[in-house]
C-alpha cells in the first residue's frame, strides 16, 4: 500500500476551454487518460505495460470549475480497488493553485489480447498495482 498518491502534472490547453472560460467537462476524461498513461509508464517496465485492458466504467464528480492557467494542473492517482479481472484507478484533480476540482474513478477490465475476452490480472501487474493501492474515492453521493 502506498503512503501517498502518485502525482502527474498535466498542462492545460487554451483549446480545452468552453465558452464560460473554464475547462470543458469532456476534457476532464482526456486529462485523466493522460494521467493513466503516464502513470503506467512510471509504475511498470516496458515489458509489463503490454497489458490489454478496456475502460469499463468512469465516474467523474466535478467539484469546482477548473480555469485555464499556464501552470499545470495536478492529478493525484492511485489504485482504489483490485479485483480478479479488473482494477480501479482513483483520482483527485487539482487546479494549478491546489484547489480540488474533480474526483474520479476508472474501472479497467483486463482482456486477453488474442480473444478479446476478460482475463485475470497477470501476477507482475498485480504486484505493481498492490504497491500503489489507496483508499476508495470519497465521492459525495447523490442519495
Amino acid at each position: 500500500m502506498s503512503d501517498s498518491p502518485f502525482v502527474v502534472e498535466i498542462q492545460l490547453r487554451w483549446g480545452d476551454m468552453d465558452p464560460l472560460s473554464h475547462i470543458n467537462n469532456v476534457q476532464f476524461a482526456r486529462l485523466l487518460e493522460e494521467a493513466r498513461v503516464r502513470t503506467m509508464h512510471a509504475w511498470f517496465p516496458k515489458d509489463e505495460r503490454q497489458l490489454g485492458f478496456l475502460i469499463a466504467r468512469q465516474e467523474i464528480e466535478f467539484v469546482t470549475p477548473l480555469l485555464y492557467h499556464h501552470d499545470p494542473a495536478q492529478i493525484e492517482i492511485w489504485v482504489s480497488r483490485i479485483g480478479e479481472k479488473s482494477f480501479d484507478y482513483g483520482y483527485r484533480m487539482r487546479s494549478p493553485h491546489g484547489e480540488l476540482t474533480a474526483l474520479a474513478e476508472t474501472t479497467c477490465a483486463v482482456i486477453d489480447k488474442q480473444t478479446g475476452r476478460p482475463a485475470p490480472i497477470p501476477e507482475a501487474i498485480l504486484a505493481g498495482l498492490r504497491r500503489h493501492t489507496g483508499d476508495e474515492v470519497e465521492f459525495r453521493r447523490r442519495r
